[in-house]
């Protein structure tokens, strides 16, 4: 995801607590009933840099969102009405479970039932607490239905960068990377968490709502139409997304008959053309590269360059601002592959996702007469910090602080760290390296930790040794390249 907005100083994550407000609620109403066999599920995961992402006590296995959304017209005249939303999500009880949380930020909610009863339910920030009527066992399969409503905010991340609902010159833009998908459904937001989804938009007559997965079915009644996306392959909240405007809709296919479904705002579709015309080429590149492509179909969504700041690896079609280059249209589709199919476990784990797209437009550029990846590597080296003041700042695999997730070492120095493999094993086993670990943790996660035993494991007869210390772990610039 290449971030243009300004970056902003760091901070600090939230220290991790043991118990919140909203899992007291479900201690106490546990007391209240005369005492249960089962506990709260409790609220995060603990992630490193943003631990109330996330839920414990399950794993949601699917989605199924039904949203209607009415955006301000273009004149300004009528505004924006209040979306309203039904989410059912089934999720399978990792402990036996008196109380679990979903994530849900702002927006009302009216009623909750746990497998078609009502259950008792308490909001406390982002924490929607819910008590289901019948203690739920470990590894019982369970489907929570919420409805809600109201206006869905926009967020600014630690970076300062915008996410989330995003109202854009004729509809609205969903982002989520890192925690932006809480504004507009509940859930376990954390991309450890990946499941499928049916997602179900319904807008005014003459809009069209872009999605991941699958247009399953368009159906207009009256002076509204509903349309139906399935995402059948596991996906992380993060890159969930809905694009509501005026498009113009080009299907094609790649090569080996991949469906390419591109969605471009009118205003960009001369500018685009060109670059787009290019997306099953960079395909089958990137299949010959990284391994088959695990998703059932590609593409890309245009906006306007005002309606985002940034492009994102959104699943099966990434969302750009604007036309974008060649270089940005390869990354985002790299993604496909190392972010969206193999998804890292924390969100320390960046450089898994924004070193191995950057390595992707490297080598791209060397196979289209461009920069070797050498040549890329060694100018970066030698003079990157003229170009990129905080290149040396911190280690890849160590951010420092939430704010620096998507800053330029996690990039850079990712993709750097990606080419020292490549000198220390040649080129035969680079590739079975990242054709191999891009299939073993195929619709997966996966953390550095992973990755570096995976490295090892292919090549057992290399020292990585001073890789892991200078290059992934160490601070400041490394004595040599």
């Amino acid at each position: 995801m290449p971030r243009s907005a300004p970056l902003v100083p760091v901070v600090r994550p939230v220290p991790a607590v043991t118990t919140t407000l909203s899992a007291l609620l479900a201690l106490t109403l546990t007391a209240c009933s005369g005492g249960v066999q089962g506990t709260p599920g409790g609220s995060g995961v603990r992630d490193p840099y943003f631990p109330k992402a996330g839920n414990g006590g399950y794993d949601v296995t699917h989605y199924d969102l039904k949203i209607a959304y009415t955006p301000a017209t273009g004149d300004g005249s009528t505004p924006a009405t209040p979306l309203t939303g039904t989410a059912t999500v089934t999720a399978r009880a990792t402990r036996d479970l008196s109380a679990f949380d979903l994530d849900l930020r702002g927006l009302d909610v009216t009623d909750v039932t746990v497998d078609g009863r009502p259950a008792r339910w308490n909001r406390a920030g982002q924490e929607l607490t819910v008590r289901p009527h019948d203690d739920l066992d470990k590894g019982e399969t369970f489907r929570t239905t919420v409805h809600y409503s109201g206006t869905p905010q926009t967020i600014t991340d630690p970076d300062g960068s915008k996410e989330g609902w995003l109202s854009t010159t004729d509809g609205a833009l969903a982002l989520g990377e890192p925690i932006g998908s809480t504004t507009w459904f509940p859930g376990s937001h954390h991309p450890s968490d990946k499941a499928t989804y049916d997602i179900a938009v319904t807008v005014p007559k003459g809009l069209q709502a872009i999605s991941n997965g699958e247009l399953k079915g368009e159906t207009t009644t009256k002076s509204r139409t509903t349309f139906t996306w399935h995402t059948a392959e596991p996906m992380a909240s993060y890159v969930a997304t809905i694009a509501v405007g005026h498009y113009d809709i080009t299907r094609s296919t790649t090569s080996d008959g991949l469906p390419v479904y591109t969605a471009v705002d009118p205003t960009q579709t001369a500018a685009s053309r060109k670059v787009l015309a290019r997306l099953p080429e960079i395909m089958d590149w990137a299949q010959y590269n990284f391994g088959p492509y695990p998703f059932s179909s590609t593409g890309a969504i245009v906006d306007r360059p005002s309606d985002a700041e940034y492009a994102l690896e959104t699943q099966n079609r990434p969302v750009f601002p604007g036309s974008p280059d060649t270089e940005t249209l390869v990354h985002e589709l790299a993604h496909q592959w190392y972010g969206d199919s193999v998804t890292p476990k924390t969100w320390r784990d960046m450089w898994l996702n924004e070193g191995f797209a950057t390595y992707a437009e490297w080598l791209w550029d060397e196979d289209h007469e461009g920069d070797t990846a050498e040549e890329t590597f060694s100018h970066l080296y030698s003079d990157g910090e003229d170009d990129y003041a905080d290149l040396w700042a911190f280690p890849p695999a160590r951010p420092s602080g939430p704010g620096h997730i998507s800053d330029t070492p996690v990039y850079l120095r990712g993709a750097m760290v990606l080419h020292k493999i490549r000198q220390a094993v040649g080129d035969d086993t680079f590739y079975d390296i990242v054709q191999g670990w891009a299939a073993t943790h195929r619709h997966g996660n996966a953390d550095t930790a992973d990755f570096t035993a995976y490295v090892e494991k292919m090549a057992p007869a290399k020292d990585f040794e001073e890789i892991w210390k200078d290059w992934l772990y160490g601070n400041g610039k490394p004595s040599h390249p």
